[in-house]
């Protein structure tokens, strides 16, 4: 495919501006251009502020997805079948504790392979790829390593913003933005092992409807989208909140569900804001999460923020029958130590240097659980 000119791609923007919808090849192609680097970084940030600003449709976000999928990423083979997901899109205006990490842990040790795709920090202080790097997880391996990891020990993460994962554009442009845009969705949803399965959250409610319909388009094949609100500053976040109500769809194929809830529905109790938000370092941000993990019950708030968006994963995997099974099965899952033992194992399957990494892991646990 030749290169669009500037003229062309301006074009393109200019109907952007004017509230015209591209289609679905026509999104393709411009994100094409972002992920070869074909255009000037000023016309790449006009299109992506003019397409957000527009409103993305379905067929955007699809178009975005297929040109990163196809021209920047990595994809191993030998995955299991049936893999699970659970990411959120992050600019989300409440910042929390890294609850998608721990939720997958937890999704792994109740027997869901975990394909996880993350970043490190970008508008947070301790992104996915952050926290389980500190937790002995070797997240610069091989992609074949994390396919390795995903097999052995249930759950992986994919590097989102390691050249060994998305070798052009993504991690370039990602790493340059400080706002939310289409690529914060088509980059979550590009996930190298392309699993089937997933639970997401977006970073605003308009968005929960759309992204379920983008992961239909693309493949996905039931899931559910998220969003939660903290009730008492009215901020959002890309997960299920349990400091206020959440909006819910949950998807099978083009079939929708939407609804809301609240913690107070599935038997939790409305937990104050600041009790999940993240910490002020990084430092107190890991020793929480393994905190949390070790189910020492320090953090009661975090671990029943952990249990609801555990839960929510597996009941959409169909380990539970609803979402209160789901929050009780995490709970229980935290409380006997099989989170903690899921992550030791994870840290000894994805590691370029194993003793190196359990070493940190074992120091970090010590450390935590001791004091």
């Amino acid at each position: 495919m030749e290169p669009m000119t500037p003229e062309q791609f301006g074009g393109q923007i200019q109907s952007l501006i004017q509230k015209q919808h591209l289609t679905r090849e026509q999104s393709y192609r411009m994100f094409r251009e972002l992920m070869l680097d074909q255009q000037s970084p000023l016309q790449q940030g006009a299109f992506l502020a003019a397409l957000t600003a527009k409103g993305e449709t379905i067929d955007e976000i699809a178009g975005a997805w297929q040109a990163i999928d196809e021209c920047d990423t990595v994809h191993p083979e030998g995955l299991p079948d049936r893999l699970f997901e659970n990411s959120g899109t992050g600019m989300d205006g409440f910042k929390t504790f890294n609850v998608s990490s721990a939720a997958a842990i937890i999704g792994a040790a109740n027997g869901l392979n975990m394909a996880r795709h993350g970043a490190r920090a970008i508008t947070s202080r301790c992104g996915t790829v952050d926290i389980m790097e500190a937790m002995g997880v070797d997240v610069e391996c091989a992609p074949t390593q994390v396919a390795d990891s995903i097999r052995q020990a249930g759950i992986g993460l994919f590097n989102g913003m390691s050249p060994a994962i998305h070798p052009g554009g993504l991690g370039r442009i990602l790493s340059q933005i400080r706002f939310g845009s289409t690529l914060n969705i088509a980059a979550s949803l590009a996930n190298p092992a392309r699993p089937r399965q997933a639970v997401r959250g977006v970073y605003s409610k308009p968005l929960v409807a759309t992204t379920a319909a983008v992961m239909a388009q693309i493949g996905y094949q039931h899931g559910m989208v998220v969003h939660g609100i903290d009730q008492a500053s009215g901020l959002g976040m890309d997960e299920l909140s349990i400091s206020g109500p959440s909006t819910i769809c949950r998807f099978h194929g083009e079939q929708q569900e939407q609804f809301s809830i609240v913690p107070e529905d599935i038997g939790l109790v409305c937990q104050r804001g600041d009790e999940i938000a993240a910490c002020s370092t990084r430092e107190e941000e890991i020793r929480r999460f393994m905190q949390v993990i070790s189910g020492t019950g320090r953090f009661g708030a975090c671990e029943e923020f952990v249990s609801l968006n555990a839960g929510a994963l597996l009941w959409t995997a169909g380990k539970a029958a609803d979402l209160k099974q789901g929050v009780d099965m995490a709970q229980a899952t935290l409380g006997s130590g099989a989170a903690l033992n899921k992550l030791q194992q994870w840290v000894a399957c994805q590691n370029s240097h194993v003793e190196a990494g359990l070493e940190r892991f074992e120091r970090l646990k010590k450390g935590v659980c001791n004091a």
